[in-house]
């Protein structure tokens, strides 16, 4: 009897484990970019704006939202009124673009594993401060020696950059490159 009690609670664990495996199911891929893609913030679409893209999915939402900007799609996590519910967070892998203006269709990364350079002299398709995404940091910091800015990580980014106008984005980002 105590076999057949110690079989099933086995039996029971490792359907139990199952379920939990079933819950932590891996994140979405990222959707390639086409026409259809409209930015959820500026209503545009994507494919008319140079520079990288975003795409966010939430567990609560049935499509990816899209972005002009990957600064939107970090912005989209900061603010309060948005899904919180995110599975994931795309970016345009820009040390693999063609160029700023064709970031490519496919080549995403995910955006809290990504490098992003801050405060370079190169704009986001809507004309405004960029935090430009990277997979390699041998990739951002050419791109920061070429165009200006340092290289963060995605945990990095300062809200102020993300969130403010471009003129005290421009001045926050001048005011942290200063030492004392």
């Amino acid at each position: 009897m105590k076999r057949l009690a110690f079989a099933c609670a086995l039996v029971a664990a490792f359907v139990l484990t199952g379920c939990n495996e079933k819950q932590a199911a891996a994140p979405p891929p990222p959707i390639k970019l086409t026409q259809q893609a409209i930015g959820h913030y500026c209503g545009m679409n994507l494919l008319e704006h140079s520079g990288p893209k975003g795409q966010i999915f939430a567990a609560s939402l049935i499509e990816p939202v899209w972005f002009s900007s990957a600064r939107d799609a970090i912005a989209f996590t900061m603010l309060p009124d948005e899904p919180k519910d995110i599975q994931a967070i795309y970016v345009s892998d820009m040390g693999k673009a063609a160029s700023w203006d064709n970031p490519g269709a496919d080549n995403w990364i995910e955006a809290r594993k990504a490098l992003f350079v801050i405060g370079s002299r190169l704009k986001s398709g809507m004309g405004s401060d960029e935090a430009v995404p990277f997979s390699e940091r041998s990739a951002a910091e050419r791109f920061a020696a070429e165009h200006g800015g340092r290289v963060v990580s995605f945990g990095d980014v300062p809200r102020d950059y993300v969130l403010s106008s471009e003129e005290s984005a421009s001045a926050a980002e001048s005011d942290a490159g200063k030492t004392n």
